[in-house]
């Protein structure tokens, strides 16, 4: 692992052997630069991230997310020692519980679930149920805050994002759930940091690709008011530019 520069003795260095917010599978509102598992371990050899969390683009918009977990499972089945997979579980579906359950026996790190694509509330029976289920397993949950900027969306794309309220909601689904955040911003990041208790906030991770960097140098000021142990490496592949995010760290002063 190596350091990044110019966090200085403030922060630790912030580790980037593993991409947690990395994604493959084409997207239904405009066309993804290559976005395959070939591509994504050509980025990630190029930066010598080890290896990736991987979740599959399709399964947000897909009714049953068994479909698009075969699909995921058998894309990375060649390159399992470095990608990860991370399947979706949809708790408003019917039997969601074997799609949790098979992700447990593939050894999956987590597992993902989308409340605005696939009709459940945050703070509903289904979540709940799916957050109960995550924390009896030990399997983290990930939430994703957009998949893109509001500014660049399709008309058809009308899936809201989640709110802090969603999150801070999810959070308190289950008293032993943990969370990993794709896609917050800085304003979404202190809003649910700040408005928890220390018990419900030590369990949220976030990753970095929503974070501005340098100039604004949002991704320091989280880093330092609320804890370089709070954030985890995330690239947000192939919607953002792999580089993206490791040019945030190395511009970290």
């Amino acid at each position: 692992m190596t350091s990044v520069p110019g966090l200085r003795s403030m922060l630790p260095a912030f580790p980037h052997d593993t991409d947690h917010a990395a994604l493959i599978g084409p997207f239904p509102f405009r066309p993804l630069p290559d976005p395959t598992p070939r591509e994504l371990l050509a980025q990630m050899d190029r930066h010598g991230v080890a290896r990736a969390w991987t979740g599959h683009v399709p399964s947000a918009w897909y009714r049953d997310a068994a479909a698009g977990n075969d699909e995921l499972f058998a894309a990375l089945a060649p390159h399992r020692e470095r990608l990860l997979p991370v399947p979706v579980v949809n708790p408003a579906w019917p039997d969601w519980e074997r799609e949790l359950a098979r992700a447990a026996r593939e050894r999956c790190p987590a597992v993902r679930t989308y409340p605005s694509h696939h009709g459940f509330a945050a703070a509903g029976a289904a979540m709940q149920a799916l957050a109960a289920a995550c924390a009896g397993r030990g399997m983290p949950l990930v939430l994703t805050v957009r998949f893109e900027d509001p500014r660049q969306r399709s008309r058809l794309d009308v899936a809201p994002d989640l709110s802090g309220a969603d999150l801070r909601a999810a959070v308190r689904s289950h008293p032993a759930v943990r969370l990993l955040v794709v896609g917050a911003d800085r304003a979404i990041v202190e809003e649910v940091h700040w408005g928890s208790t220390p018990q419900e906030s030590a369990r949220i991770r976030w990753d970095i690709s929503g974070i501005w960097g340098a100039p604004e140098d949002h991704l320091l000021h989280v880093l330092r008011t609320i804890g370089a142990e709070r954030f985890v490496f995330g690239t947000h592949f192939p919607f953002r530019l792999y580089q993206a995010a490791l040019a945030k760290l190395s511009l970290l002063t």
